[in-house]
């Protein structure tokens, strides 16, 4: 299952019933391009295609697939007529390379952690240091002792004790919980310790660096909106790929500039001991086992993705948008689209990819 907040499951339920009474209709979108690269000779290019098939039937809109700097499989695919509700919430228009403009949910997470990771480097922000530091007292409803000992590495970590209302509920560092409004002040946070807007440090820091031409922070559908996090981070899978590439290469840009510390990197990599499935706003495989969304989310024993390979990163956002990482691979796997119908949609999709991967690397 997709780590989401439940108020966002909620969000999604509200815009259902908006969407019945508007009556919203379906934009025009280009027929999906072929295979975007040839199959290299080490891929099992039948298996490559069941990749691509499954995809396509598990309501995907762009699948990117990139092995050693090369696009392996790239498709995109339309949004079915009756995809009025998804369209209206989460879809800007569509890229020069056909792509839909997708708000890709809570893969920004992931995306404001290197922005953090930025800022730390520069030493423009401290995340041991409490939140209260850079936005003031009285952010949250938690007592103000309680809030005082909040630090920014606990909005990164899920870790704040916070509820989504922003109550005290546990003690700060103690327990991992899912939680997307008390992650949001980590974009309050962020401007303030480098007192400029979100939108101008983005551009400063990362699109521009890494080229993303089509990403952009855009205020939310109210509904959304109410969710606690009013601004979506709309991009393509090509975009979300860069950042995945800037994963792989430690920092650099397709320059060769630094745009981030390896070591800032690592930490926002690093397992936490609340949660070994996550870090800093990422989630990772590997660990023994994993807490994912929701109010008293289950510990599931084992990897967060049995059939992916160990070392495997993701930015993870709600309708399954998937960035996946595989170091050891040098591979990326971009996904994005509607919810998928399967339950065990990142299991199935490692399964197959395992296949169709040369074996080795």
């Amino acid at each position: 299952m997709t780590p989401i907040a439940t108020t966002t499951r909620a969000a999604a339920t509200a815009l259902c019933v908006a969407a019945a009474l508007l009556g919203c209709a379906a934009s025009p979108t280009a027929a999906p391009p072929a295979m975007g690269a040839t199959v290299p000779a080490a891929w099992n290019a039948a298996a490559l295609q069941e990749v691509l098939d499954y995809a396509r039937a598990q309501k995907t809109t762009g699948l990117l697939i990139i092995q050693n700097r090369q696009v392996i499989a790239e498709q995109h695919w339309p949004l079915p007529a009756d995809a009025t509700v998804f369209r209206a919430a989460f879809v800007h228009g569509q890229a020069a390379d056909g792509a839909l403009l997708e708000d890709v949910a809570s893969q920004q997470k992931s995306f404001i952690a290197l922005l953090a990771a930025i800022a730390a480097d520069r030493g423009l922000m401290d995340v041991e240091r409490p939140v209260a530091t850079y936005i003031g007292a009285a952010w949250s409803k938690a007592p103000p002792a309680v809030e005082a000992r909040i630090t920014v590495r606990q909005l990164l970590e899920m870790t704040s004790g916070l509820t989504e209302d922003l109550r005290t509920e546990a003690e700060p560092g103690a327990r991992f919980f899912y939680n997307t409004p008390a992650y949001a002040v980590t974009k309050r946070v962020l401007e303030q310790a480098a007192r400029g807007p979100l939108d101008e440090i983005t551009r400063q820091w990362l699109t521009v660096p890494l080229g993303m031409a089509d990403t952009a922070w855009r205020p939310r559908p109210a509904a959304l909106a109410d969710a606690g996090n009013p601004t979506g981070l709309v991009t393509t899978p090509r975009d979300i790929a860069r950042m995945g590439q800037l994963v792989l290469d430690q920092g650099l840009a397709p320059d060769g500039r630094r745009v981030v510390s390896a070591a800032q990197l690592g930490l926002l990599l690093q397992r936490t001991p609340t949660n070994p499935a996550y870090g800093r706003l990422w989630w990772l495989n590997g660990g023994s086992h994993a807490y994912l969304s929701g109010a008293d989310a289950p510990r599931r024993e084992g990897p967060l993705i049995e059939t992916a390979p160990a070392d495997l990163v993701a930015a993870l956002g709600f309708h399954d948008r998937k960035l996946f990482v595989v170091p050891s691979r040098q591979l990326i796997v971009v996904r994005t689209g509607q919810t998928a119908p399967a339950r065990d949609f990142n299991q199935q999709l490692w399964q197959r990819l395992m296949k169709a991967v040369p074996a080795g690397g």
